[in-house]
């Protein structure tokens, strides 16, 4: 057993491992977890003549403080071996380290291998993690085919009952310069190579494009009926895209740039789709960048729709094909394009045009199912000087999301601004007048040295006056305790203190808050967090009073300012896990995610804003079967049910210190309270847990940094 305490101010990256023996070398990995110790197994084969450390994907000061070598047993070597692989691995999910046993038995004799080979590698593989940054080639080349096997599997392509045609735009103004006249050749080649052949290319120029230029381009397309060379009126990307979807005719439409490429099967991926979710009226996919040599960088695997990820950023990216019909009733690009006096990059106007289409679902509430579908896989290949040239840019995403609030009718109540990223948006909702009152439910038992804190900041650095503050003693006998909570309540009219004398049950202590609390807004908060600043009430409030918003989570961190919670992801770990965990306080997170609002399906309670309204009609906490672990996932899972969107926002920020009050689930009568209510999550939400639409199903659910599947 190898254990490893390191001091950092990253607490993410790996140590790497290099054995030296005397028949050759070989490698081991184990993330790091400054705070905590990390361990691993690691067989140590006899002739041994060097061990290296390496650290990777880690960055700043760190002192290795603990470096040790246990050696253990085969016996308590293999339990430990088989604990990890029910913990983590999905095949071996949820079975008995007995069961583990038996089953790398039946399959080392059934490969050839002995149960060591077998059970080291299994082992190795949940320690495995793919760095998208380090590990993305590999993924290309193993991992894909197999996935783009299994997407375009079952009925056949002729066999589908409609094969509508596809039109592509391609819009071509002075940007093509970023790529040349060769980036266009292989964006062609590209479409050459769809196995979906019912497509058509719809080419404008800009009128002020090079007549050499243009000649070049027209003998890149070649004698290929399926595409048109057209001269453009306007100069403008929103013009020529309004043009070249004028003289388009298919039932799909789709813009695209050149020096960008498909993925081989991408067409085919739509029109499947178009098939099986025949009520969805856009089509979009994740998708990556391209360097002039071919190689495929960066990837953004995205979530499914997430309306208020939309309103921040233009997420969706370039590959969305819209229904035609539909395209007309959004009203053209170039009307687009008149709105914003900005001439607009590809980017920008694909952002535009998804805002209105968000804006035409938000005025259609009777359509029976979500009219959008997400592709999981990489279908678009984004050359990287077309990204660079064509970057958002704030003003003009403020103007874009601007316009989309108009649509809506609420440009006079809802503020839009320049958002934490470079090109986003942040939207500042309003909170009515008179303000709602909101009852922050605060369960403690003694700890007055954490709870103090915890009171004292609230009080202090809430810019949100109208609130009551319940806390809810559940059998304090620390006289400094009951002395403090007498005191704070006579001092502050807003503090009342209820008592609970019953055995713990979070469940159960904040229901009973929640039957004093007088508030219209509940607030689900733990006495070890400590705001920020003086506006985290005033923004979860305004976004918990939005009609379709369930509940809303805040932006944790640990006191040494790394994040502790920017959401909850289901099958996370097994039942759901925090994403972003240990990830610097100014990191922008994957994909900039840390800086935007956006859904989610859940959010801790250690922090929580509702409406009364849902809370009590989806039944509250769950005290019968979640009393400790889960509530708060099983809470918010049966608000998205209901119909509500959960919500996580970066503008809200406290520090968390993480279940210091109730200590760590260290005995075995707490594991065994945590397994039941495991298998309690797993055996109601089922299949949820293993399909997070605010997460993708191409990213790991054993690690919470995003890396690859």
């Amino acid at each position: 057993m190898l254990e490893l305490d390191i001091e950092s101010e990253v607490m993410r990256g790996l140590a790497e491992l290099d054995v030296e023996t005397a028949k050759g070398r070989f490698s081991v990995s184990l993330p790091l977890r400054p705070g905590s110790r990390s361990k691993r197994l690691v067989f140590i084969p006899l002739g041994v003549k060097r061990i290296t450390m390496t650290l990777l994907d880690a960055h700043g000061r760190f002192r290795l403080t603990r470096l040790r070598w246990v050696w253990l047993t085969p016996w308590f070597a293999h339990d430990r071996l088989a604990r990890r692989l029910a913990n983590v691995l999905p095949a071996y999910r949820g079975m008995s380290v007995g069961r583990v046993k038996r089953a790398l038995h039946r399959e080392s004799v059934a490969r050839g291998l002995s149960w060591r080979q077998l059970a080291l590698a299994e082992y190795t593989q949940s320690f495995w993690r793919a760095c998208a940054n380090r590990h993305y080639p590999y993924w290309v080349e193993e991992v894909e085919p197999v996935r783009c096997r299994a997407w375009l599997a079952g009925r056949a392509l002729e066999a589908l009952k409609e094969q509508p045609t596809l039109s592509l735009l391609l819009p071509l103004d002075d940007a093509i310069e970023q790529v040349g006249i060769e980036g266009l050749r292989q964006s062609l080649a590209s479409l050459q190579a769809q196995s979906y052949p019912r497509w058509e290319l719809c080419v404008v120029h800009s009128p002020a494009l090079d007549a050499q230029l243009v000649g070049l381009v027209a003998e890149c397309l070649g004698e290929d009926p399926r595409s048109r060379l057209l001269e453009g009126h306007q100069r403008s990307l929103a013009g020529l895209t309004h043009q070249a979807f004028v003289a388009s005719c298919g039932e799909g439409v789709m813009t695209f740039s050149a020096g960008d490429t498909l993925a081989p099967a991408a067409l085919e991926r739509v029109v499947r789709a178009w098939n099986d979710f025949p009520a969805s009226q856009l089509f979009y996919a994740d998708q990556d960048e391209i360097d002039a040599s071919g190689r495929r960088l960066h990837p953004c695997f995205k979530p499914r729709w997430n309306p208020d990820l939309l309103k921040g950023t233009g997420y969706l990216g370039r590959f969305a094909v819209y229904r035609r019909r539909l395209l007309w009733q959004l009203e053209s690009y170039r009307d687009i394009g008149r709105q914003c006096r900005e001439r607009l990059s590809a980017e920008e106007l694909d952002h535009a045009m998804a805002l209105r289409f968000l804006a035409w679902t938000s005025g259609h509430a009777d359509t029976a199912e979500l009219p959008v579908c997400h592709l999981p896989g990489v279908l678009y290949h984004r050359h990287v000087n077309n990204r660079h040239a064509g970057a958002a840019r704030s003003e003009v995403t403020v103007s874009l999301v601007g316009e989309f609030v108009a649509r809506l009718g609420k440009e006079h109540d809802v503020t839009v601004e320049p958002g934490l990223l470079p090109g986003s948006a942040r939207l500042r909702w309003p909170v009515a007048e008179p303000a709602p009152l909101v009852s922050l439910l605060v369960p403690t038992r003694d700890g007055i040295d954490i709870l103090k804190p915890c009171v004292e900041a609230i009080l202090e650095r809430t810019d949100y006056r109208h609130f009551e503050l319940l806390i809810l003693d559940n059998q304090s006998r620390c006289p400094e305790t009951l002395a403090y909570l007498e005191e704070v309540a006579r001092r502050d009219s807003r503090v009342r203190v209820l008592r609970w004398d019953q055995p713990f049950n979070y469940s159960a202590i904040n229901n009973f808050g929640v039957r004093q609390a007088r508030g219209e807004i509940l607030g689900l908060i733990n006495n070890d967090v400590e705001p920020v600043d003086g506006g985290w009430l005033t923004e979860m409030v305004s976004q918990a009073r939005r009609p379709e918003i369930g509940c809303v989570g805040a932006k944790l961190y640990y006191p040494n300012d790394m994040l502790q919670h920017a959401g909850v992801v289901l099958g996370l770990g097994g039942v759901a896990g925090h994403v972003h965990r240990f990830f610097p306080r100014q990191d922008a997170g994957y994909c900039g995610r840390l800086k935007l609002v956006q859904n989610l399906s859940a959010v801790t309670a250690a922090c929580l804003l509702v409406r009364r309204a849902v809370f009590e009609a989806v039944g509250g906490l769950n005290e019968a079967d979640l009393a400790v672990a889960y509530n708060d996932v099983d809470l918010c899972i049966k608000v998205r049910e209901a119909g509500y969107r959960n919500l996580w926002t970066p503008h809200a920020e406290l520090y968390h210190h993480e279940s210091v009050s109730r200590g760590a689930d260290d005995t075995p009568e707490k594991h065994a309270r945590w397994m039941r209510e495991m298998a309690y999550m797993k055996r109601t939400w089922g299949e949820k847990l293993r399909d997070d639409p605010a997460y993708n199903p191409n990213l790991t659910l054993v690690h919470e940094d995003f890396s690859l599947r």
